[in-house]
């Protein structure tokens, strides 16, 4: 399957990683707790946006005046994933895909989590031992939707970004793999792969 590709980029959440009620359940912990109100349209269409990010388009969208900082906040989301993952992660179905491809291709994931959070999320659905690399959104100056992501993702593997294949979930993600000049697959269209995010 897509052989003609030298290379393969995962995102996480949503697409090699069902985890879409762990970042909901975070995220309305910190909703709640910072007085930001929650629209799910919303929520979802921010879907693979970073955190910090995240909760900045909140905060303007919404005319918050917030008692805290945004790494105050952004700290505790993160609390709470790390709290909870192994209560509500667990692989998707192309982690079949992934392991038909371990040592014959390289394979990365980039992913708008941190590169921290990212690994203990792969390793908890034992994914890790299957990738070459994990890029996180601290590890580029302009996380998605840039396309700076995947781009760090190829330069990684030695591989031209018109040779690696990434598969995504998000418009976000999609429009940075397409701006990254790469092949992008809609995993929901390609493997009904849904993320159960503020549905």
């Amino acid at each position: 399957m897509y052989e003609e590709f030298d290379a393969i980029i995962f995102d996480m959440d949503g697409t090699l990683i069902d985890s879409g009620q762990l970042h909901q359940h975070a995220w309305t912990l910190t909703l709640e707790k910072y007085g930001i109100p929650i629209e799910p349209a919303l929520m979802r269409s921010l879907a693979g946006v970073p955190t910090i990010e995240t909760l900045a388009i909140l905060i303007e969208r919404f005319s918050v005046q917030p008692s805290v900082s945004l790494a105050k906040m952004n700290d505790y989301k993160e609390s709470v994933v790390s709290a909870t993952f192994k209560d509500y992660v667990k692989p998707t179905v192309l982690a079949e895909f992934a392991l038909s491809n371990k040592n014959k291709r390289p394979m990365a994931v980039g992913t708008g989590a941190y590169t921290q959070e990212a690994k203990n999320i792969l390793s908890s659905c034992g994914m890790m031992e299957l990738l070459d690399h994990v890029v996180g959104a601290d590890q580029v100056d302009n996380p998605k939707p840039a396309p700076d992501t995947f781009l760090r993702c190829a330069q990684l593997m030695g591989v031209a970004p018109e040779k690696c294949i990434v598969f995504e979930d998000a418009q976000t993600g999609i429009q940075a793999a397409k701006d990254a000049g790469m092949f992008v697959v809609d995993v929901f269209q390609e493997f009904q792969i849904t993320n159960d995010y503020f549905l």
